[in-house]
């Protein structure tokens, strides 16, 4: 049988915490090749000022998290509720060939694999193990969106607030690997943040229109 899910008595931003380690990793030496791809794929001049930064985001937000992101960890939320661990490893593989992540698929699989083995002690839960020995085998590579995904469902946190937190740890990562050694106002970044949380919010819309059951807390 399947393991019963597992239930977080803290706030899910707790549990989360800090999740966007993306940003970091593309931000770090080894991913500022893959950050110079993306900025190309995005066509976005590189990150020097705040108005360039804005562009990324705004670039980010419409080629990337809005019709790629989201709806990936919504679906990877939904196949881990309904036990389909079959159709969680063929959407894995199918994202290797989504054009949109080609510059994130390093950096994604190491965060994904990653967080995966925080999920480790979990040996009751069928789902999780199923998958990270899939991953494991590569058979599956472990897109850090589809883990999120699986990390809601696992913990059996709202859906909504998991989007909006994943969204804002997004916007937060790149906002400080751009203005990092920068010295730029915070008010100013402030304001980019805030902007930026509205744009991901009208994403959400978009996402979860008409779905109480999967909006509703658990």
């Amino acid at each position: 049988m399947w393991a019963q899910r597992q239930t977080l008595a803290t706030d899910p931003s707790e549990w989360l915490g800090g999740w966007h380690p993306l940003a970091a990793q593309l931000g770090s030496a080894d991913g500022l090749a893959a950050l110079a791809e993306l900025t190309a794929a995005l066509r976005v001049p590189p990150l020097a000022d705040l108005a360039a930064l804005r562009g990324f985001l705004r670039a980010y937000h419409e080629r990337i998290l809005g019709p790629v992101e989201l709806p990936a960890i919504l679906r990877a939320f939904r196949h881990t509720e309904h036990f389909e661990l079959r159709e969680l490893i063929a959407f894995d593989v199918a994202l290797g060939t989504e054009p949109a992540l080609a510059p994130l698929a390093a950096a994604s699989r190491r965060v994904g694999r990653a967080h995966l083995e925080t999920l480790r002690p979990l040996r009751d839960d069928r789902f999780v193990r199923r998958y990270l020995a899939a991953v494991e085998a590569n058979q599956a590579a472990g897109w850090h969106v589809l883990v999120f995904g699986l990390t809601l469902s696992v913990y059996s946190l709202p859906l909504r607030q998991g989007l909006m937190h994943y969204a804002a740890q997004t916007v937060r990562g790149f906002i400080q690997m751009g203005v990092a050694g920068r010295n730029q106002d915070e008010r100013a970044c402030r304001q980019l943040f805030a902007e930026a949380l509205g744009w991901a919010q009208g994403a959400m819309a978009t996402a979860l229109p008409v779905e109480p059951s999967l909006v509703a807390s658990r």
